[in-house]
């Protein structure tokens, strides 16, 4: 009989750390749960829902319209994934989509001016603050950009697509780095 497939990490700790004074950090971030959405909730009550099924320290983001991505880095059992569903029964849907989503780190003083080179959102902390979120493209990869710091961001890309962001996100890394 064939083994079964195993979970292996896409980026398996993948971690670029630019020359000293570029302030570059990208990192691959745990995979640990990332689920989906959908109704009409509001973010707060969403978080009291989350926070009586254990899931407290999960952030949620803001997808589209009535639609929330909630983030974290422990994997999440199938029962805690029932207990959100029947917690949010009436008010919203909610979809696993840990196995088909990876999320990357970009910290550092330079991870404005590297996301810059890629995408179109205005990072600026006066337009996209802290908490804030927007779907977009990082060249021709669709992504979820989440700011979590004032100089940390988190993209969160389709697993398969994973890989090919890392190798840009280097790529503009490296660019600059050279200025």
């Amino acid at each position: 009989m064939p083994d079964l497939p195993q979970h292996r990490p896409v980026l398996a700790g993948a971690r670029y750390s630019g020359m000293t004074g570029s302030g570059i950090l990208l990192e691959a971030l745990p995979e640990g749960h990332l689920l989906h959405v959908l109704g009409a909730i509001e973010p707060t009550a969403l978080a009291a829902e989350l926070a009586k099924v254990g899931l407290a320290s999960s952030t949620i983001r803001k997808v589209g319209f009535r639609q929330w991505f909630v983030a974290g880095d422990e994997p999440l059992a199938l029962t805690g994934l029932d207990a959100l569903a029947a917690a949010l029964a009436g008010k919203a849907f909610v979809t696993d989509q840990s196995h088909g989503r990876v999320r990357i780190g970009i910290s550092g003083r330079s991870s404005r001016v590297l996301l810059s080179k890629g995408t179109a959102v205005d990072l600026d902390p006066a337009v996209f603050a802290e908490g804030s979120s927007a779907m977009t493209m990082v060249g021709h990869i669709s992504v979820q950009i989440a700011r979590t710091g004032d100089d940390s961001f988190e993209l969160t890309v389709l697993r398969s697509f994973a890989e090919s962001l890392w190798d840009e996100l280097s790529h503009m890394a490296a660019s600059a780095e050279r200025g």
